[in-house]
């Protein structure tokens, strides 16, 4: 049988770096080994019933057996409408500044498809969610890394970007609440990105998945909420971790109306929006009352504090998230991030992600996801402790 080639632009995507541990994690479970898995980014707790029985509810509707409307119905975005404005205070015209879309996922890596060209730069955070790289990658752009320090907050310094790569670039990625660091961005902080992109003339987009996830009381910001925002940018918002939809599908993007409209013909020529059921439960879950993402927020900070009080307690100086379900820890002096998750995995059955996986200045920590419950997150702080690393 023939086999045929991959052409050159699937040939130079980034490799998927966290297979091996998914493949390490998988074979000792299948010795009999209780894992502890921390290294996976996957939200635990189910859909809220209310948004399922809306699902349910409309599942039965003949009108929702059909093909929908290419850009998805007109009640959905007319909801995410809504939800920006209860939540944010910022305005959307439903029509020409929302596109629907299938996970923040497929958003993120179209988004590169519309607005570069092959050569073009796209600055992106390190670390950072892998899938921008994949999106530049099929776009045959660059990427110019933007270092995210412990010293600056994790937020990254644009005085430090060499004026050659400002020069090219056409697209700014930014995400906070922050994976896989935890940290959160301030008002102030996007005020300085519309100010500076303004000046280079670039496109900004704010992946806000975690827009949902905001402890010690700080609810976190939209980027949106800058003045001038939707001038240079979009934002990218997911129902999976707002409202453990994970497995549905359903994002959006929101912002500026050139850009939203690219998205819009792209995904013309890709699919025939999502089903008409799951556009439903999408506006139940946006429009109804919030209780269950404060529910939600509420118990991650529990599980925070349960972790991060732990391994503080066996010596190890961790500094709490203010955001997300993750916590970025750093690893032992002398240790990368690889070796620290292997001793992790095979000496205590903690699974946990490599900071180095996320990009070069993840090095030197390791990502540990709060989506255990609090007894299994005692449980791996025993574990570590076991070990002797930190006296």
């Amino acid at each position: 049988m023939k086999e045929f080639q991959m052409n050159q632009t699937m040939t130079e995507l980034p490799k998927q770096y966290f297979a091996s541990l998914v493949a390490k994690v998988g074979a000792l479970i299948k010795e009999g080994a209780d894992i502890i898995n921390l290294g996976q980014g996957n939200p635990d707790q189910p859909t809220p019933e209310h948004i399922v029985a809306s699902l349910k509810e409309a599942a039965d509707l003949p009108q929702y057996h059909k093909y929908p409307p290419f850009r998805g119905y007109p009640f959905l975005k007319e909801a995410i409408a809504d939800f920006y404005k209860r939540e944010y205070n910022v305005e959307l015209d439903p029509d020409k500044e929302v596109c629907i879309l299938f996970g923040g996922k497929g958003g993120l890596v179209e988004v590169s498809q519309c607005l570069l060209n092959p050569g073009d730069v796209a600055l992106v955070p390190d670390p950072g969610y892998p899938d921008y790289w994949s999106g530049v990658a099929l776009a045959r752009g660059r990427m110019e890394m933007m270092p995210l320090k412990k010293e600056n907050e994790f937020l990254p310094n644009y005085n430090a970007i060499q004026e050659e790569a400002l020069k090219q670039a056409k697209l700014m990625f930014l995400n906070y609440p922050n994976n896989p660091t935890g940290a959160t961005a301030s008002k102030e902080f996007y005020d300085e990105t519309v100010t500076f992109a303004k000046q280079h003339d670039f496109c900004v987009v704010h992946d806000f998945a975690y827009g949902g996830i905001g402890f010690d009381g700080q609810k976190p910001v939209s980027f949106l909420q800058s003045e001038g925002a939707k001038d240079i940018g979009i934002e990218i918002y997911t129902l999976s971790k707002t409202y453990n939809m994970a497995g549905w599908r359903v994002a959006f993007a929101v912002g500026n109306a050139s850009v939203i409209e690219m998205l819009n013909l792209y995904q013309d020529h890709m699919y025939v929006s999502l089903f008409g059921a799951i556009q439903q439960a999408a506006a139940t879950a946006l429009l109804s009352p919030q209780t269950c993402v404060d529910e939600l927020a509420q118990k991650y900070e529990g599980r925070r504090n349960v972790l991060i009080e732990g391994l503080q307690s066996i010596g190890w100086n961790v500094t709490a998230p203010s955001g997300s379900f993750f916590a970025w820890l750093p690893c032992p002096e002398g240790m990368s991030s690889e070796e620290f998750a292997d001793i992790l995995l095979y000496e205590a059955h903690i699974a946990v992600a490599p900071g180095r996986g996320f990009g070069e200045s993840g090095e030197g920590y390791v990502r540990v996801g709060l989506l255990e419950e609090e007894d299994r997150l005692k449980e791996a702080v025993e574990r570590i402790k076991k070990l002797e690393l930190f006296k």
